[in-house]
């Protein structure tokens, strides 16, 4: 059985794995990974918890199976965000935690995030430790005497809800006050749990679309501007003051605008790290394709930005190992040390709410104010890895754009612009970032470095 995994077309990450259920996602595999995770863990406990996803009973059974059977008390938080999962590892003190979610991917993907016992995604040395275990011969049965044990945690998100809510510069008496309409999206993903009673908390009308968790995503769940015509404008027949649409275990977070336009997943971090420096000063963290917007608004506050390479698990460590008071991901992730360092859709709804509030505006006379770039994304795909390998050694070659940094993949700062190449691990992928003031100069830089890697092929 080892070896046939080593064939199979998992997206396997520092992390976790994933793949599509029933084809490189089986139950035997399933339970293969959670029962070597285990087997890391003994006696436990873990946490287990996930999204709504409709192979979520198939992916829990395979995980509390492979727990079990390597001698781990199990936590159940059950159908929860990704984030509460986090929490709740620290808060038990448990050894591990495994979150059952494929995040943004369509339906028919699910994966398993493993945590360490800090309550943060297992480190590249953790996961490839993870990984040879899987894909070794070993075995980690255990006699029926030593089998795991099982409880149900039903706290969870009401633990999360108090921290949020105690933010110590969370002014949550005016937030009431305000009384915003907020529309609320959460594509009958995990979200709607947490989201709601928290803008109930904090005094808002809630229009609610998808927010029951079915695991029936009406739409690509990706929470991207050209996945969301239908919720924009049916937010804006609502008249909402603000809308928020999450992905499916919501860790990512996207404003809608009182007009019906996405304000942009890039601008979320933006908009909650201007918020939380007028209170706390102290260095920001972020992946280094994050849109500059972010490193203009630190720069206000007398604060530099850290990046890292992309992923959660490395701008988490990082952000712990500066001191970083805020921070995150361009893709819709705020990441608040204070409360956890991981993405958490209910820490950018509270301080975003904050911001606008404090802006005396609307929504889009607020992120209007906020320094405005343009981000395109590009994507080029290649025959084989080798071909890719070869387009990315030689494309510095072939643009004039100066020194490339090389902390992931390749990367160009220019005075008003940034582009950046970085290749997929597992698929014979390129994706191309360009960043500029204008559309126009970003599409033209993107271009240029999509050409310059297309003649490899």
């Amino acid at each position: 059985m080892a070896g046939s995994m080593v064939e199979s077309p998992l997206m396997i990450s520092v992390s976790g794995v994933r793949g599509i259920v029933g084809q490189s996602l089986t139950a035997e595999v399933a339970l293969r990974w959670a029962q070597c995770f285990g087997a890391t863990c003994k006696p436990g406990p873990v946490v287990v918890g996930g999204d709504s996803r409709t192979s979520r009973v198939m992916m829990r059974a395979a995980a509390f199976a492979g727990l079990a059977s390597a001698g781990c008390k199990i936590i159940d938080v059950g159908v929860v965000p990704t984030p509460t999962i986090g929490m709740a590892v620290r808060h038990h003190q448990a050894r591990g935690g495994i979150a059952i979610t494929a995040s943004h991917n369509p339906a028919e993907w699910n994966a398993y995030k493993f945590y360490n016992s800090d309550g943060l995604f297992l480190s590249e040395a953790e996961g490839a430790s993870l990984r040879s275990k899987v894909e070794s011969a070993s075995r980690f049965d255990i006699g029926a005497a030593e089998t795991g044990s099982y409880e149900k945690d039903e706290a969870a998100i009401q633990r999360h809800l108090a921290a949020v809510t105690a933010i110590p510069f969370l002014h949550m008496d005016k937030i009431r006050a305000r009384k915003f309409r907020v529309g609320l999206d959460a594509v009958n993903g995990a979200g709607g749990a947490l989201l709601l009673p928290l803008l109930e908390q904090l005094g808002c009308e809630t229009v609610s679309f998808h927010t029951e968790p079915t695991g029936i995503f009406p739409r690509n769940p990706e929470p991207i501007s050209d996945h969301l015509h239908e919720v924009c404008a049916a937010m804006k027949e609502a008249r909402v003051d603000i809308g928020f649409v999450t992905d499916p275990d919501a860790d990512r977070l996207v404003v809608i605008l009182e007009n019906g336009e996405p304000a942009g997943e890039e601008l979320t971090v933006v908009a909650a790290t201007d918020l939380v420096l007028r209170y706390v000063k102290g260095p920001v963290t972020a992946n280094c394709s994050t849109t500059r917007a972010l490193d203009d608004v630190a720069e206000k506050y007398g604060q530099k930005v850290t990046h890292t390479k992309v992923g959660e698990a490395h701008v988490a460590r990082k952000m712990l190992e500066t001191g970083a008071v805020i921070g995150g991901e361009g893709n819709g992730g705020v990441m608040l040390p204070s409360i956890h360092a991981a993405r958490d859709s209910a820490v950018g709804i509270a301080l975003i709410l904050q911001a606008i509030l404090e802006s005396g505006g609307s929504a889009s006379a607020y992120f209007t104010s906020l320094p405005q770039y343009t981000l395109v994304k590009k994507r080029v795909t290649f025959d084989s890895l080798d071909k890719l390998r070869q387009a990315v050694a030689e494309v510095k070659g072939r643009v004039s754009f100066g020194t490339a940094d090389h902390l992931d993949g390749l990367k160009w700062n220019l005075p008003d612009a940034w582009i950046q190449v970085r290749a997929s691990n597992t698929e014979p992928i390129v994706r191309v970032f360009a960043e500029a003031r204008t559309k126009d100069h970003a599409e033209a830089l993107a271009t240029v470095t999509v050409q310059a890697l297309t003649m490899t092929k």
